[in-house]
Order: C-alpha cells, then sequence, then structure tokens
C-alpha cells in the first residue's frame, strides 16, 4: 500500500486519525507509532480503525495507542468516530451503537455534527474487573506506594482501566512525574490511564491526566467518566459533572448504578492521503 486515507479530527485537543483503508488489518507497532509521531507522521494521540459492522449491525471500531498498543475504549475516540460517520453521512442524528473491545456504546450526533453524546455503559470498582491484584474487592481510597510516596487512589474501568487520585493541587509536571510510575505499576497487570483529580466544588472537577501508551493528554472522555464517578463514590461531587481539563470541559452524567454518560464538542481538523514515504517505516527504522 502507497498511500493510506485519513481523517484528523480533536476533541478538546485530544487528536485522532481516523484510517478507512486499513479495515480489518492489525498495523504493526512500528507503523502506528510512525503515523502517530509529530515530526515522522501526521501526528495523533492515537488511530482509530472503523472494522465494519458486525451481525448486530453495530459499527465496530479498533483503537491504537500511540506506542502501538491496542486500547479498550476511548471517550473522546468515540465521539471523533460518530462526527467521522456523521461527515460520511453514514449516520444521522439518531442514536447508532458502536462496538470497541470494552463495549458497546450508544452515540448520538448533535447539534450538526459540532458536539456527540455517548452513553458510556456502567463503570466499576472491582478489582477483577479493572484488573487490580490482590483479592477481589472494589479499589476505593486505597494507597499504593509510588516514587517513594504513599499514593490514596481509587481504580474504575469504564471498558479500559483507570487510576485517579485527588489531590489539594494538580499540575501537569505533577502528572508527568507521577503518571509513568503509576501506569506501569504492579497493581495494574494491564497497565492503566492516571489522572489527578482537583475538586472545585460538588459539581465541578480539574484534572490532569497521563494517558496509557499515550502520555500527557490534554483531554480523555473516558478517564473524565473515570474521575466523575470516583468523585460521586467517595461522595466528593455530585451528578452531573463539569469535568475541565486542559484541553477544555466535558459535562458527566453519573447514575446510580454508575452508569455514565458524556457530552463534548469535536473539531474537525484535516483529510488527506499519508504518503509512502511516511508509511516506509522498515527502511527508516
Amino acid at each position: 500500500m502507497t498511500r493510506i486515507e485519513f481523517h484528523k479530527y480533536h476533541a478538546l485537543g485530544n487528536d485522532y486519525l481516523v484510517l478507512p483503508d486499513l479495515i480489518g488489518e492489525t498495523p504493526p507497532p512500528e507503523l502506528v507509532s510512525r503515523i502517530c509521531d509529530r515530526h515522522h507522521g501526521v501526528g495523533s494521540d492515537g488511530l482509530l480503525l472503523p472494522d465494519g459492522r458486525n451481525s448486530a449491525g453495530q459499527f465496530v471500531l479498533r483503537i491504537f495507542n500511540p506506542d502501538g498498543s491496542e486500547a479498550e475504549k476511548s471517550g473522546n475516540g468515540l465521539r471523533i468516530f460518530a462526527r467521522y460517520l456523521w461527515d460520511q453521512r453514514e449516520v444521522g442524528p439518531e442514536p447508532f451503537a458502536v462496538a470497541t473491545k470494552g463495549g458497546v456504546v450508544r452515540c448520538e450526533v448533535r447539534e450538526e455534527g459540532q458536539a456527540v453524546f455517548v452513553e458510556m455503559g456502567q463503570a466499576s470498582f472491582h478489582s477483577e474487573r479493572i484488573p487490580v491484584t490482590g483479592p477481589p474487592r472494589e479499589v476505593v481510597n486505597e494507597v499504593v506506594q509510588v516514587q517513594g510516596e504513599n499514593l490514596r487512589i481509587t481504580a474504575v474501568t469504564i471498558g479500559n482501566p483507570h487510576c485517579v487520585s485527588f489531590m489539594t493541587k494538580i499540575s501537569r509536571a505533577l502528572v508527568e512525574k507521577l503518571g509513568p510510575a503509576v501506569e506501569k505499576h504492579t497493581r495494574f497487570p494491564n497497565r492503566t490511564n492516571v489522572q489527578l483529580a482537583q475538586v472545585v466544588s460538588r459539581n465541578h472537577l480539574l484534572l490532569e491526566i497521563w494517558e496509557r501508551g499515550a502520555g500527557y493528554t490534554l483531554a480523555s472522555g473516558s478517564s473524565s467518566c473515570a474521575a466523575a464517578c470516583a468523585a460521586v463514590k467517595l461522595g466528593l461531587c455530585d451528578s452531573p459533572l463539569t469535568v475541565e481539563m486542559p484541553g477544555g470541559k466535558l459535562t458527566i452524567q453519573v447514575a446510580e448504578d454508575f452508569t455514565v454518560t458524556m457530552l463534548g464538542p469535536v473539531t474537525r481538523v484535516a483529510d488527506g492521503d499519508l504518503d509512502g514515504e511516511c508509511l516506509a517505516w522498515q527502511a527508516k527504522s
């Protein structure tokens, strides 16, 4: 293949490339990394690979991190994919289902494509579902040692693993310091996404994010859902919540059974073709 078609979008600065030419394929990690590289490729926080429809008629989506690993679910990625389907006129304003490795979600494109509503599914704090090592339990307000310090965490899965830590003051520097160590901590056999959260009010959270396989991230939909669920679980906040990240804000609703919905914007950036020279990762590695 000498060229690969791409469609670039961002959701609050969290950018993804939709690659319809790779349907049915699993790209090598080296190729994923080259495409996502901001100097040698187009540059993105991940790749979205449409995979047709399943037997239930649901759209199928595969998600790849910049390090080549495959993610179970991405809230921003799902909003972007929904907007892509809208732009391709494959969906209208009616709700539709998307199947990911982290479960089936329902999406609804609103405001003529400018915003997308996603039913993200039911969050769980249970160690066997996240997963977290140790005895079966809800991982709520536990202490782990990270870089010689005791960090209080709540672990959540919303189809992919998350580790939330509430602090009085958060910053990019702090999440860049703690994030890599928490992501690969032995407590998390499949690694984890990391969120440092600061409560502003009963309905407002600030968030800094270290994303598994991607690093520091301006915004994340699934991270916002996980942090909101953790805040409600700990009695720190009430639903609905505004989750504010460096890239912008999302509106998160958390039901009594921890079923979560998300509403936020999507921006179309560019369409184009990746040239064969960029794709020649084997020759230039």
